[in-house]
């Protein structure tokens, strides 16, 4: 692996890239620390310790890589973006045109990145003015808390998120690629030795070493589990265009068990943030009963279940929409391919179907069990500082395998030897 990394410097092009990838990775983190305007530093401590007692919260300040609990000019990270695109996806279900763009190549996905841009900027001016309140109903973050002033605030948290989309899309046309995955992963990685040294001082050496261990074998496990797939054979039949034959040839479709990766898991506590919100509008003394001893407390058995199902039901949910059998049945038939064994047309998306509602059912109960370990840990030991501890490591695991694959390429393009063997 060191050799692949000298190899991929030795390469002008990918070492500009590879350079260029890494200064705006340090203008993103140095975006994370510079506070907003007008706000008071010293009931941002106060408000470090509450978000951690927050799962909803901690989830948002996970993905903006501590940048929430400073109040800083990339407060909300890279959610608006995340939630935009998932909303573009469901909604391509759903609107006709959106569906048709999706159909028309590159310049339908043009037409989709440019109306998921506008959904971003629209969601991080809700999502901005509804973080001012609350922050400022509870810790007083605001110095003076007037319209001029939340009206700055929010603006300047909805254009640090429009800057982060633009540092996204920079490093994926001019960087390495996969801009926003990178952005994540930079964000989640720079909350790990914060988390560990208080994981460390909170339980001991003991359950530290023991926590470290599980994360190796969690890993192992993440790695295992995006690289375990079903290849369904299929057989293309010969047929003569002019006078060469064509066709004849044998290949596979690729259903991964973990179709949908970590979606489910954003979806789930996308689901459990709005009760927090609602509480601040809705003031019912058994809602909020409701919300702060099960929804936000997640040491609580009722939070594990609600959490786990959401998961499970959001994997097999993404899962349909983001794989069509009827459309995948209607390609291989059209291009004179068949699955051995099974007619062509509606028989094939039948037993397509059947397939990936088998292997979705491991892969969504183990989304399950990574997302639940965090809430295990701390009904059982009491540990407050190991929020998301597994979707820290689905996250960075998968980001990692991506770039790795991605810089492979890059390196056998030009003969070199890669990363994976």
């Amino acid at each position: 692996m060191l050799r692949a990394f000298a190899n991929a410097f030795k390469i002008p092009d990918l070492r500009k890239k590879i350079l260029f990838t890494i200064a705006i990775i340090a203008v993103f983190r140095l975006g994370s620390a510079i506070p907003a305007p007008d706000i008071n530093l010293g009931a941002l401590r106060a408000l470090q310790g509450q978000v951690r007692s927050q799962s909803a919260l901690t989830f948002i300040d996970l993905f903006s890589g501590g940048a929430l609990t400073r109040f800083a000019v990339f407060s909300l990270g890279i959610m608006p973006y995340i939630t935009s695109s998932i909303i573009m996806q469901l909604l391509g279900v759903v609107i006709p045109r959106l569906e048709q763009w999706q159909k028309q190549g590159e310049i339908g996905i043009k037409k989709i990145t440019q109306a998921t841009r506008y959904m971003t900027v629209v969601l991080a001016l809700l999502q901005s003015t509804g973080l001012v309140f609350l922050f400022n109903s509870q810790f007083h973050v605001v110095r003076v808390f007037s319209a001029p002033r939340v009206i700055l605030i929010v603006l300047t948290l909805t254009a640090g998120t429009a800057m982060i989309m633009w540092l996204g899309e920079l490093v994926t046309q001019r960087g390495i690629g996969n801009g926003m995955s990178i952005l994540i992963f930079t964000s989640v990685i720079s909350r790990l030795p914060a988390e560990g040294a208080a994981i460390l001082s909170q339980a001991g050496p003991g359950k530290f070493y023991f926590l470290l261990l599980l994360g190796v074998g969690i890993v192992l496990a993440v790695v295992w589990m995006e690289q375990g797939q079903r290849r369904i054979p299929v057989q293309y039949a010969k047929r003569v265009v002019g006078r060469r034959m064509m066709g004849g040839q044998s290949t596979y479709i690729p259903l991964k068990v973990n179709q949908a990766g970590v979606i489910p898991i954003i979806f789930a506590a996308s689901v459990l943030y709005f009760p927090s919100l609602l509480q601040n509008v809705i003031h019912v003394s058994w809602f909020q009963n409701f919300v702060n001893n099960y929804i936000l407390k997640q040491s609580s058995l009722v939070y594990m279940v609600i959490y786990g199902s959401l998961v499970v039901f959001f994997a097999y949910f993404y899962t349909a929409i983001t794989f069509n059998p009827l459309d995948t049945a209607d390609n291989i038939r059209k291009y004179g391919g068949f699955i051995p064994g099974i007619r062509p047309g509606r028989p094939t998306a039948e037993y397509l179907s059947n397939i990936l509602n088998r292997i979705t059912l491991p892969g969504s109960l183990f989304l399950a069990a990574i997302a639940l370990i965090p809430s295990i840990f701390l009904a059982i030991w009491a540990i407050t500082a190991f929020p998301f501890g597994g979707t820290t490591i689905l996250i960075t695991v998968g980001v990692a395998l991506e770039t790795m694959k991605q810089l492979e390429s890059q390196l056998m393009m030009r003969h070199y030897e890669g990363f994976l063997r």
